[in-house]
C-alpha cells in the first residue's frame, strides 16, 4: 500500500523554483556581494524577473538589504568563533577575547569586505559602523548576550552594563579593523584585544 506523502514531499513536488521570492532576492544579492559586485536594485530586479517596486516591497531599500547581507555574514563568523572558543573550554575574559580576536581577524582579512570598502568607502563605512541597515543594533545585541552569559556564570564582573560594554567593544573593533581608511593607521588587533580586557576587568576609582 502506498504511503501518504509528507507535507515536505508535497511542498517539494509543488515548488516552482523558477519563481522569485524574497529569499531568492536575498540569496542572489548575497552572492553578488561575495563576488564583489555592486548592489543595484534595478539590475537585481531585472535578473530576478520582477519589477523594482516588488523588490522594494520585499527588501525595503538598498540599505536594509545590505544590512541583512552583512549581518548574515557576520553571524556566520561570530558563530564559528564562538564554537571554537567553547571547544577549547575557555571562560570569562579569555572566552570573549578569543571570539573577539578571531572575528576581527576574519573581517580584516575578508576580501569581499575589502572590495566593498574600496568601491565606495564613505557609504561602506556608514553601512558597517552605523545603524543605517540595522546592523549595529544586531551586533550590540549579539555581544551583549555573550557578555551577559559570562556575567551570569560568575566569570566576569565588568563595571559597565552589558549593552554599553558591547557598544564600546564593537566601536573599538571597528576603529582597529578600518583604521587604515578612517585615519590612515595600520590596523592593530592586539591593541583592540587589550582594550577589551581592560573594559572587562578594569576598575573605576
Amino acid at each position: 500500500m502506498p504511503t501518504e506523502p509528507t507535507p515536505l514531499a508535497r511542498a517539494l513536488a509543488n515548488a516552482d523554483e523558477s519563481r522569485a521570492t524574497p529569499l531568492t532576492a536575498f540569496k542572489t544579492a548575497r552572492r553578488w556581494w561575495l563576488d564583489g559586485r555592486r548592489l543595484n536594485l534595478s539590475v537585481l530586479a531585472k535578473e530576478l524577473g520582477i519589477g523594482r517596486a516588488t523588490l522594494m516591497r520585499w527588501v525595503g531599500n538598498k540599505e536594509l538589504l545590505l544590512g541583512e547581507i552583512l549581518w548574515s555574514l557576520y553571524k556566520d563568523v561570530l558563530d564559528q568563533a564562538e564554537e571554537r572558543a567553547r571547544g577549547e573550554g575557555l571562560k570569562g575574559g579569555d572566552f570573549l577575547v578569543h571570539i573577539y580576536h578571531n572575528v576581527n581577524h576574519t573581517l580584516m582579512s575578508a576580501e569581499p569586505l575589502r572590495q566593498f570598502l574600496a568601491h565606495d568607502p564613505k557609504f561602506s563605512l556608514q553601512m558597517l559602523t552605523s545603524n543605517a541597515g540595522g546592523l549595529q543594533q544586531r551586533l550590540i545585541s549579539a555581544w551583549a548576550k555573550l557578555i551577559e552569559e559570562q556575567i551570569a556564570a560568575g566569570h566576569i564582573a565588568p563595571q559597565l552594563p552589558s549593552q554599553e560594554l558591547a557598544y564600546f567593544v564593537i566601536r573599538i573593533g571597528e576603529a582597529s579593523i578600518y583604521s587604515d581608511l578612517i585615519c590612515e593607521r595600520t590596523p592593530d588587533l592586539a591593541a583592540a584585544d587589550t582594550a577589551f580586557r581592560l573594559l572587562l576587568s578594569g576598575r573605576v576609582e
